[in-house]
């Protein structure tokens, strides 16, 4: 699939469309809701705004006019009634995404990764039966890697608290398309980045933390550096996000969606403080205990089987994407910390 192709039949197919984006203040969510509003698409935001999650209403700033935004659970069952009636996709960005954190709070965990989705399927269920809900999920449901690449075959075998409830909620979306005929997809995404990432801790994302320390001049705590990963630039992953709503073959089934060629967390570390100008350096120290615990190692992903359904392809560059994170964040820091 070309460039020109993709984007003309993603116009096509979303130009008017009703879409709710739950968790559309957070980082990949905003970044997708901004998407549709450029598409045509009539689009409604749910976000809880939790001090520590990635909400941030600076996320979509150029679209406050043209969608409609709510502060609030997307478990709340009197919002729900409220927005999904009518909606045609439903996108669950939503979520606590830390992994310490989940091991820290397992019960807040819970609420926000099995409780808000599964109250949200039983909502669509009802309210929105017609509705394609595509539902974000992580690589982290795999575990520590038995063979890489990972494809959809590897078992889940989660090594901590988030994963095992990300797990369930894929589980209740593939339950909800075979019990109740719901169109549910599910995304395994690996590490995303790019502008609009939470950057003031390593609670969203690690890469986030080390691009305000490369652009302040402080070093770069580095636990380990051998490890492999992929990572996803915002922009590409939102392209997969839309076409997996609209792949015809997709109810019910679960892809992995990847990045770029794996590349080592120092060589990551290096090629960040070359574009940022060199910052404060890298310092190595011993993983903490209650990191290395839960650490997966290596890990990059096959994604093969979403792109031969869709021609998917990432389109950004490592280097592109960090360019481009760090030239955002140099203007728009203060709104992020």
């Amino acid at each position: 699939m070309t460039r020109a192709a993709d984007q003309a039949a993603t116009a096509i197919s979303w130009a008017g469309a009703r879409v709710l984006v739950a968790g559309g203040l957070g980082f990949i969510g905003a970044r997708l809701a901004c998407r549709l509003v450029t598409l045509g698409a009539v689009v409604t935001v749910v976000d809880i705004l939790e001090p520590r999650a990635g909400g941030n209403a600076a996320n979509v700033a150029g679209i406050r006019d043209r969608a409609t935004i709510h502060i609030g659970d997307i478990g709340d069952d009197r919002l729900l009634r409220e927005v999904l009636p009518g909606c045609e996709v439903v996108f669950n960005l939503a979520g606590q995404t830390g992994h310490l954190a989940s091991m820290v709070a397992p019960l807040q965990d819970l609420d926000a990764n099995c409780r808000a989705p599964l109250a949200l399927l039983e909502a669509c269920r009802t309210l929105a039966p017609r509705a394609t809900v595509v539902y974000a999920s992580t690589r982290q449901v795999y575990g520590r890697p038995l063979s890489l690449p990972v494809d959809e075959g590897h078992p889940v075998a989660p090594v901590d608290v988030n994963g095992v409830h990300k797990a369930a909620a894929e589980t209740y979306h593939g339950l909800y398309c075979e019990v109740h005929g719901l169109d549910t997809r599910v995304l395994r995404l690996t590490n995303t980045y790019g502008p609009g990432m939470r950057v003031k801790d390593s609670q969203q994302n690690f890469l986030g933390l080390w691009l305000r320390l490369a652009l302040e001049g402080r070093p770069i705590d580095l636990w380990g550096g051998d490890q492999r990963r992929d990572f996803s630039y915002v922009d590409d992953v939102v392209q997969a996000l839309l076409l997996a709503a609209r792949v015809p073959a997709g109810a019910g089934r679960t892809f992995n969606v990847g990045g770029c060629p794996p590349v080592s967390l120092r060589e990551l570390a290096d090629q960040l403080l070359a574009l940022s100008g060199g910052g404060g350096g890298v310092t190595v120290s011993p993983f903490p205990q209650e990191r290395e615990r839960i650490d997966i190692g290596h890990y990059y992903t096959d994604d093969r089987l979403f792109r031969a359904l869709t021609g998917w392809t990432p389109r950004t560059s490592l280097a592109e994407g960090l360019a481009a994170t760090l030239d955002y964040y140099r203007t728009a820091l203060p709104l992020y910390l």
